[in-house]
């Protein structure tokens, strides 16, 4: 187990958090977190205001895949995958691979980018429905700390059980207090959330032990 930044190549924009801390409310949260259109292609305040490819997986896929050692036939998961466009960038670089993507959204997976679509599947990440050791790695960023912490500890074993050594893994975390008061007003799905060293104790007490790193507001 080991905090590592594999996200590190991925764009970084201003958030305007005191805004949105101002404008969300427990009803906006009921609708973001329904994953439905307006969290995907809605209005900002409901999630990413259009969810939309732009290529920007493309580097770190090959991060991914150069940090991993992936063979060119590897099986790989993506848990919470949404609309594919992470396993679409594994396609291009890895045409090889086998590749599942799993989301909780059928609108998403709708929506999904034709050159995966088929692989994706409709579904929750407490309960996978892969038999044990099916993939190579197994991804999942920004998606377990919307669970409930009973059943994101029961995703992180879920993602342990599927995969045959490796994951990463990304959640909303803190390092310090002003970094979790900017949190709290961002956050608009996530039921778990908590420090970056609390989180070090949730992984080790459920029995995680792939790679992890942090969303920090």
């Amino acid at each position: 187990m080991a905090e590592i930044n594999l996200l590190n190549f991925y764009p970084k924009t201003d958030r305007p958090i005191d805004e949105r801390g101002k404008m969300i409310t427990e009803e906006v949260r009921a609708i973001a977190r329904q994953y439905g259109r307006e969290f995907f292609d809605g209005d900002r305040m409901y999630g990413y205001g259009g969810y939309r490819y732009d290529g920007r997986w493309v580097p770190i896929v090959k991060r991914i895949a150069e940090h991993y050692r992936l063979a060119g036939d590897a099986a790989i998961l993506d848990v919470g995958c949404a609309k594919g466009f992470m396993l679409h960038d594994f396609r291009g670089l890895m045409p090889g691979a086998t590749l599942a993507g799993l989301d909780v959204s059928d609108y998403a997976i709708e929506h999904a980018m034709p050159s995966v679509r088929d692989c994706l599947t409709v579904g929750c990440a407490s309960e996978l429905p892969y038999p044990d050791k099916s993939f190579d790695l197994v991804l999942s960023i920004n998606t377990v700390h919307n669970l409930p912490a009973d059943r994101c500890r029961k995703a992180l074993r879920e993602i342990m059980r599927v995969t045959r050594g490796a994951a990463f893994v990304t959640v909303d975390a803190w390092r310090t207090e002003q970094e979790r008061q900017r949190l709290l007003k961002w956050i608009l799905t996530a039921h778990t959330y908590m420090s970056t060293e609390a989180w070090k104790t949730f992984f080790a007490q459920g029995g995680y032990t792939g790679d992890y790193y942090w969303f920090i507001a």
